[in-house]
């Protein structure tokens, strides 16, 4: 693909997940802006069905860490954001939530990218009892449903912007 110079593209195709994290706290305007970025996402009918669980103590980080099988960068992470949807909301809640949240949960990774921070999203949606532990853990009320979790933390790796289409994922027309 021909080099595009937006900061947009340039923040869509950089952004890469980051498993290995640096010691250093994240600022909290930083956290705002990321909490900011994740409320601007886009939501069916503007339900806004999201919840955010900003996490930065680090028993609370280990213990997130100990909980998912997967999360063990956790234990390095600074930072967490849990993002967690309220079905219950309304109908488009309902229905969109887990679109919605993706959305958020979208941004809010991008926004890290762009303040120079690394992320990872860790799914918790999908797995009863790893979303049980996560609630556990974190004080999340039913019927509160839990998408995921972002680790996010300035990165102690590098890795090199992604290049390119899928070639067998692109269909013109028809399938």
């Amino acid at each position: 693909m021909k080099e595009i110079e937006d900061p947009v593209i340039q923040a869509i195709l950089g952004r890469r997940s980051i498993r290995r994290f640096l010691q250093n706290p994240v600022e909290p305007e930083k956290v705002d802006c990321l909490m900011e970025c994740a409320c601007a996402a886009p939501s069916a009918a503007n339900s806004r069905p999201w919840h955010f669980v900003v996490v930065d103590e680090r028993p609370v980080l280990d213990a997130l860490g100990e909980a998912h099988p997967y999360g063990k960068m956790l234990y390095q992470s600074p930072l967490a954001v849990v993002v967690c949807g309220d079905p219950g909301k309304n109908d488009f809640a309902r229905l969109y939530w887990e679109e919605d949240c993706s959305a958020a949960m979208e941004n809010l990774q991008l926004a890290a990218h762009a303040l120079g921070l690394g992320s990872v999203w860790l799914g918790v949606r999908h797995n009863p009892e790893r979303e049980q532990a996560i609630r556990h853990i974190l004080g999340i009320p039913q019927p509160i449903a839990v998408l995921g979790i972002a680790a996010i933390g300035y990165p102690d790796e590098v890795k090199p912007p992604h290049e390119g289409i899928d070639p067998g994922s692109l269909h013109l027309n028809r399938w």
